[in-house]
């Protein structure tokens, strides 16, 4: 079964970062030019942090927050959901449902090495059933009936 890190092998993107003093408009600038939902903040070639359109959400719903102003360090989600590279698809699936996350940072060897979105790992799913149900066998069932007469 296809892993983590076969998910990211196949993305083959790279995951783009900014610094945590940037401006939170700048962050969106550079979100909207590479069709991102999420934006990874480094410091010192260190992840430290993840800035997402639902945070972007939450937080235009406070009175004093101000895109043009606002750092992104001040408001980025720094309690990182990670797995192992070599967790299972399905698994990963379970984890986005059940943790209610829409991003997880995948791990090898201690390091950050990927992140995966919900959709990247929902199509991967959806793919891998699509695989299976074609490679079942159906005959058993379309011929249930063992040679019975219908009355």
């Amino acid at each position: 079964m296809r892993q983590a890190i076969d998910l990211l092998l196949e993305k083959d993107r790279p995951m783009i970062s900014v610094a945590p003093d940037t401006i939170i408009f700048k962050a969106l600038q550079v979100m909207v030019e590479n069709n991102i939902g999420a934006i990874v903040i480094t410091e010192n070639d260190n992840i430290i942090g993840i800035w997402t359109e639902r945070d972007l959400m939450n937080d235009m719903a406070q009175s004093d927050f101000n895109p043009k102003t606002a750092l992104i360090g001040d408001y980025m989600q720094t309690h990182l959901k990670t797995v192992n590279y070599d967790e299972p698809i399905y698994r990963l699936q379970d984890l986005i449902l059940g943790m209610y996350v829409r991003h997880l940072f995948v791990v090898k060897d201690d390091k950050i090495i990927g992140l995966l979105s919900a959709g990247d790992i929902t199509r991967a799913c959806l793919l891998e059933r699509t695989k299976e149900l074609e490679s079942f066998s159906w005959e058993y069932y379309e011929n249930w009936r063992w040679g019975r007469k219908h009355k």
